[in-house]
């Protein structure tokens, strides 16, 4: 199928410079109930039920009369409704252009359309803003270690900044925390020069105030995350913390990646000038947790609520008797932990067959240093040493990490 026949010009532009506007349905829903009609694979079904009859699988929606597929919206075979409500899940601001197989989960949560599978996957693999602003990545190196699996939501959590981006009323920065359970992200504009109290103040406004304290902070050695003042303040309130190691392969890859995701959907949307991202956040934080992780099977949302959030205005009305919710968010918190523990040795078993064990080393024993991850004085790099030292350990830090004696003005 060709969809550059099918999407004009003024189409195919994505919203980078104008404020957000969420289109209503009702022009859709309208179509979708004229073209049924017209639809030989439904129009009988539509005259069955209307005779009252039961046909497995189907029934007819009482509030809007659309057709029903188990709980998905029946879409008749019309490649412009399609496509409509492709760019709707997949182009729009609260989408934020995910893959092929989270885009296709997302339009299954409310649609059903013969050919579904093949009519999304050739659309997102044309999509024009994919494939020149996405990164492409590659599998890592290093064997891992991964982190141990938390028992729940917001037990567990990783910080990291994005820093250095365009000023922006007047934020330059921006502070991510991801749960490690559920994957849900929060994002908060704030500032290169950011102190420790300002990071508390972060920490307590936007996740203590909403989900308590937790037990375990992961994040790297930023002077924030280091400082004497952040470190008593977890330490009062007895939450225990996990530092990276600099330049270390299996560090907090997961709020890495989560910076990664941001950056594309902050590229997609902003201005020109790129000093309107402020703005933006919080479409962007709605739209990562709206979409199923890979680890979990689940979307952050429903990981923690058990529910999915509204998103347009054709959902169904989910059951939200307070005891089989209860039930439905703790199977999907089992369900969750399990799946967890499956990605994770199967992102072991496949980082691990490109690195061999690492050597053991003890304190006291002189090694060389990579001069990768440091600036030469030489006119070129290319030229210089690729190993510096040998340097005496001063101690062992983990089985892949190690603490060495450097000159002090390396420090």
């Amino acid at each position: 199928m060709n969809f550059q026949q099918l999407i004009k010009q003024d189409e195919v532009q994505h919203l980078k410079y104008f404020a957000v506007k969420v289109e209503s349905f009702s022009n859709l829903i309208d179509s979708i109930q004229k073209a049924l009609w017209k639809d030989s694979q439904y129009k009988s079904i539509l005259q069955e039920l209307g005779k009252g009859k039961s046909i497995q699988d189907y029934s007819l929606d009482s509030a809007s009369q659309l057709l029903l597929f188990k709980d998905q919206v029946v879409v008749p075979n019309d490649p412009k409704i399609q496509l409509s409500i492709l760019q709707k899940h997949h182009d729009s601001t609260l989408a934020a252009h995910p893959g092929q197989e989270k885009t296709l989960k997302l339009v299954k949560r409310d649609f059903h359309w013969s050919g579904m599978t093949e009519f999304i996957k050739d659309y997102v693999s044309s999509c024009h803003q994919c494939s020149i602003k996405k990164n492409i990545h590659h599998k890592k190196f290093g064997l891992l270690k991964p982190l141990p699996i938390p028992n729940g939501p917001w037990i567990c959590l990783s910080m990291d900044f994005i820093t250095q981006l365009p000023l922006s009323n007047p934020f330059d920065s921006n502070l991510v925390i991801v749960d490690r359970f559920s994957k849900m992200a929060v994002f908060m504009p704030t500032m290169f020069s950011i102190t420790s109290l300002d990071l508390a103040h972060l920490f307590f406004r936007n996740i203590f105030s909403k989900h308590g304290l937790p037990s375990n902070i992961f994040s790297d050695r930023g002077p924030s995350f280091v400082s004497s003042f952040w470190t008593n303040i977890c330490q009062q309130l007895k939450i225990s913390r996990d530092l990276s190691t600099a330049y270390h392969p299996e560090t907090d890859g997961q709020t890495e990646r989560v910076n990664q995701i941001l950056e594309q959907y902050l590229w997609m949307y902003f201005s020109y000038n790129q000093d309107d991202w402020n703005t933006w956040l919080p479409l962007a934080e709605f739209a990562y947790n709206n979409t199923v992780h890979s680890s979990t099977k689940q979307s952050p949302f429903f990981t923690v609520y058990g529910r999915d959030p509204k998103f347009d205005s054709v959902q169904i009305t989910q059951d939200t008797h307070s005891g089989k919710l209860l039930k439905k968010i703790q199977s999907v918190q089992q369900d969750v932990k399990r799946e967890l523990e499956v990605a994770i040795n199967g992102l072991k078993r496949y980082a691990d067959k490109s690195r061999e064990s690492p050597p053991v080393f003890n304190p006291g024993d002189m090694v060389w240093l990579s001069s990768k991850n440091f600036k030469s004085t030489r006119p070129t790099k290319k030229l210089s040493e690729i190993w510096l030292g040998p340097f005496p350990i001063l101690k062992k830090v983990s089985t892949h990490a190690y603490h060495l004696n450097l000159p002090s003005k390396w420090k």
